[in-house]
């Protein structure tokens, strides 16, 4: 389930940020607004809710 705080992926490869990951700022009508952050840059973009996958962030510890 793709709610507001989820980390996605486009898994739609028409799209111009096809692999791209971001952080969902909302949810609304079947769209979802996905912040970029990049270095220098931020971008907000919407895609359908088809257009994303949600993606498992692995927390690593480090060995001593």
């Amino acid at each position: 389930m793709i709610l507001p705080g989820s980390n996605v992926r486009v898994k739609n490869p028409q799209e111009t940020y096809f692999g791209f990951q971001g952080l969902v700022q909302r949810v609304s009508d079947g769209k979802v607004a996905v912040l970029f952050e990049g270095g220098n840059w931020d971008k907000l973009v919407t895609f359908r809710l088809s257009e994303l996958e949600l993606v498992e962030l692995s927390s690593r510890k480090k060995g001593k």
